[in-house]
């Protein structure tokens, strides 16, 4: 089985099974991968299993695909009690939903409550309904309303549309069909009793009968039973008929049920409703029964001539039997099947590898392939040739369906590339089964360059022909595959300059444009520490506009694709959203009340882009998303960065101090160095070792990349590893890194709050020095005056600046944040030494050696560790050994 078809199979049945979220259809897919069996062998007890028997019987004869590995998994399933459970579990559930709606659908039939008699009138009425209920719809009626559905369901297809049928009169008139009349009424002649006839005349009769019965009239003494249903047609056969001649017929009647079961299956099927292969087969046959008919034509001769007897009847219609006795076989298994389009191709090209060794009957089912195949291959042909799918009746193997590919740029979760056109399994030929994946990604191609104004013909395309040779198909389809990858990697690399877009993308998202962002930050440094309500987007959109004209982006031929956008969530809510998406706390996230933290600017700020189609197959908005979470963590910590160094400028006025002053900013300048040290690596290792690398690798992919799927692949690749490498797929590490960049904010705003009341001191004593200095030392009264004006200057600086520290409290401040810092980053470092270790994320073991390269903050862990086990101690019973060493990590020095 191929790996396309595990995947839809799986798909398939997690639907089925009304399964969401969990793993995900990938667990499964690639544990059934790592232990299917190439060869399965099924046997079937026997024993108490009749009505299993029955239905395996029933679905062979229907030619259903994968039957005995489908049974092999039945096997399987009930040795395995949890998935039974499950099952019956699953089971239950759905029977009660359908025993409610039955009952609410109760109320609709007339019959009367149980708890009431019924009277003789009533029970008379009910059984006249009963009869007409089951004599009433007549094959006909059946046949016509089964018509009926399947019109609805085509013209409701192709709206705009009008499909040719029959009039109405092909239906109604009985006697243009080739199938016996019964229920018409008694014969106008009158038999002799064909007991009271000698025995040559009996067998005169009933040759005579027999060529009347073998093209679908009744005979004198031989007359067709009605039908029911899908059945075989049988005969009545009057009884007062010699017991040799009575043999004999018994073995020539079966030809003519034959021909019943073919022209009752050529008239259905040859109504358009139920497809162009259907409607081709159909036709193929009446050739072939024509030469049937040709055949029973020249016996009637020869029996006006006397010339032909019973036996010489048998004997002719030995080489017709064999013919009009594989197309009834194949005429029941189509109808049993409810075979459409490439089901029907299946059934005739298996059964053509059936007769493997009957020359004449493989001969006749290719016969029958070939001509039915026709329109099909038809379809076919401008699918992969032109990517038009020209498929009224949905027979084709690839479906249309309506989407609107302005959704891509929406709509993070659309998925206009795998749903505009899929597979639809039943309909592949298991000729082509092999191929349908290439099948579909061709039309897909040409078609994307259609829908872009390109009209595009394969040049190598070529008449496709049923064959049993799986080769030719083979080499047609990898021609016009390998073409419409060139066409349309082509049209997106250099007419559409995806690789440039991309590169443009890059420049703005990952920071690769350095002088544009540096200008940037300073124009909107004021407007983005606003909260995110008070914030005006198009003066942001103007600033954007001037940095762009003033930076080196200038050059960029697509940054007016660039735009600004405030997002309503911060980052940990924005991945919390995407990691549920099609999970069962989908719902709930999305109508999750909005945090009651007021965002700030810096905090919703992101940039979008502008992607036309058909670019937005590759940046679409999954992609945009992807890119936007990258931008925000990096921007946010380029903003903190900042932050710390104009600390580090604004601290250089504590140098002026004395020592015993300067002495209470050691501590706080340490803390600020420690804080930088750490933001500064982060943003070092997410930006060159991490994106930049995995970039290059990108590009180098896309050179090599030889169709779009590729390229897609490639560049959904490159950004969840980004994504995981920058700890944005892990929210335990978002949160806990969100904390150390919260805590390095508020030691930032700290430290500005009480540089500025530093400032003012300074300048008060300024002011106090040189008032001195002009008049002579100030008298008493004039430094109480001093006093008082600096008293009232700090009292005006705390309404101000959010009230200063003290020296006092200033150094209890700086210890509060020196501790909470070092708590949460030694919580970040534990948990990046489990993931580089547990997880295999050796990526992250580059960020433990920057930030620890020295062992400091692995000697603490350690210390906690012993610490914590100290205390867990006393509640351990009985002896117990040294504890565990906590892996070292490698970071920083202070």
């Amino acid at each position: 089985m191929s790996e396309f078809r595990i995947h839809h199979d799986v798909n398939e049945l997690l639907s089925l099974l009304r399964v969401h979220g969990g793993d995900g259809a990938e667990v499964y897919i690639d544990l059934l991968q790592k232990n299917r069996t190439p060869y399965v062998t099924t046997t079937v007890s026997a024993h108490s299993a009749k009505d299993f028997l029955k239905k395996y019987d029933e679905l062979k004869s229907k030619n259903t695909r994968n039957l005995d590995p489908l049974v092999y998994l039945l096997s399987k399933l009930t040795e395995d009690r949890e998935t039974l459970q499950y099952l019956q579990q699953n089971a239950k559930e759905r029977a009660e939903l359908a025993a409610s709606a039955a009952a609410s659908s109760t109320a609709s039939f007339g019959t009367p409550a149980t708890a009431s008699k019924i009277s003789m009138q009533e029970l008379e009425e009910l059984r006249k309904q009963l009869g007409s209920v089951a004599t009433g719809p007549t094959w006909q009626q059946s046949l016509e309303l089964t018509r009926k559905l399947l019109r609805d369901k085509q013209n409701k297809k192709n709206s705009g549309q009008r499909l040719p049928v029959f009039p109405a009169w092909v239906y109604e008139r009985p006697t243009l069909l080739g199938d016996f009349l019964t229920g018409s009424g008694a014969s106008a002649d009158v038999a002799v009793p064909i007991g009271t006839l000698p025995l040559a005349s009996q067998e005169a009769a009933v040759v005579e009968d027999l060529l009347y019965v073998l093209v679908g009239v009744d005979g004198r003494y031989i007359t067709a039973q009605p039908l029911t249903g899908r059945q075989s047609r049988t005969f009545l056969v009057d009884p007062n008929l010699d017991l040799s001649i009575r043999e004999l017929v018994s073995r020539i009647l079966p030809v003519a049920a034959s021909y019943s079961t073919v022209t009752r299956f050529i008239e259905e099927k040859s109504s358009f409703e139920y497809g162009q292969v259907n409607h081709a087969l159909a036709a193929a046959m009446r050739t072939l029964l024509k030469e049937y008919l040709i055949l029973v034509t020249q016996l009637e001769q020869l029996q006006r001539q006397g010339l032909l007897s019973l036996q010489k009847l048998w004997f002719y219609i030995q080489p017709a039997m064999r013919t009009v006795d594989i197309l009834a076989s194949l005429a029941t298994s189509v109808d049993k099947g409810e075979c459409v389009g490439g089901a029907t191709l299946s059934l005739l090209h298996d059964r053509s590898f059936s007769y493997t060794g009957d020359s004449q009957a493989q001969e006749l089912c290719l016969y029958l392939t070939t001509a039915a195949s026709v329109p099909y291959f038809e379809i076919l042909e401008k699918w992969i040739y032109r990517g038009i799918i020209d498929d009224p009746y949905s027979e084709f193997m690839v479906e249309e369906h309506e989407l609107r590919k302005e959704k891509i740029q929406e709509d993070y979760n659309d998925k206009y590339w795998e749903q505009r056109y899929t597979v639809v399994q039943r309909h592949i030929p298991s000729f082509l089964q092999k191929m349908a994946g290439k099948v579909l990604s061709t039309g897909k191609y040409l078609n994307v360059v259609r829908e872009c104004g390109h009209d595009v013909t394969c040049p190598a395309a070529k008449e496709v022909i049923y064959t049993l040779k799986e080769r030719a198909y083979v080499e047609q389809i990898e021609k016009a595959f390998g073409y419409a990858s060139k066409v349309l990697l082509g049209f997106l690399m250099e007419e559409k300059e995806l690789v440039a877009h991309l590169r443009s993308i890059k420049r703005y998202f990952l920071m690769g444009q350095g002088d544009f962002f540096v200008h940037f930050m300073d124009l909107t440094e004021e407007e983005l520490k606003k909260p995110v309500d008070d914030i005006t987007p198009t003066r942001l959109e103007a600033l954007l506009e001037l940095a762009l004209r003033m930076s080196t982006a200038n050059t960029d031929p697509f940054k007016d694709d660039l735009k600004i956008d405030l997002m309503p969530h911060d980052l940990i809510t924005q991945l919390l959203r995407v990691l549920a998406i099609e999970t069962k706390q989908e719902k709930a996230m999305v109508h999750a009340d909005p945090t009651e933290l007021t965002l700030s600017g810096l905090e919703a700020f992101s940039f979008d882009y502008v992607v036309k189609w058909p670019l937005s197959l590759i940046i679409n908005r999954k992609a945009l998303t992807r890119y936007q979470m990258l931008f925000r963590h990096v921007f946010y910590c380029k903003h903190v960065e900042r932050q710390l160094c104009s600390v580090w400028i604004s601290s250089k006025a504590a140098k002026q101090r004395s020592l015993h002053s300067a002495k209470w900013f050691a501590g706080a300048f340490t803390l600020r160095q420690r804080m930088l040290n750490f933001v500064q690596n982060i943003q070092y290792y997410m930006m060159f070792e991490v994106m930049e690398p995995t970039w290059h690798v990108l590009e180098k992919n896309l050179r090599a990349a030889s169709n779009i799927d590729d390229v897609l692949g490639h560049h959904t690749s490159f950004l969840d590893s980004c994504l995981k490498d920058c700890m944005l797929t892990n929210p335990e590490l978002l949160r806990v890194f969100s904390k150390l960049m919260s805590v390095c904010v508020m030691f930032t705003n700290c430290m500005q709050r009480f540089t500025q009341s530093m400032k003012l001191d300074s300048e008060l004593g300024r002011l106090t020095l040189e008032h001195g200095t002009m008049q002579g030392p100030p008298t008493e009264a004039e430094r109480a005056e001093e006093r008082a004006r600096k008293e009232l200057a700090r009292k005006c600086l705390a309404e101000h600046v959010d009230a200063p520290q003290l020296a006092s409290s200033f150094e209890a401040t700086i210890n509060k944040f020196d501790k909470n810092f070092s708590a949460h980053l030694l919580d970040l470092l534990a948990r990046l030494s489990v993931y580089s270790t547990s997880d295999c994320e050796h990526g992250m073991a580059s960020v433990i050696s920057r930030l620890d390269f020295n062992g400091f903050y692995t000697e603490q862990l350690e210390r906690l560790s012993a610490e914590r086990s100290q205390k867990v101690a006393p509640t351990v019973p009985g002896p117990r050994g040294p504890p565990a060493p906590v892996p070292r990590v490698a970071v920083p020095a202070q």
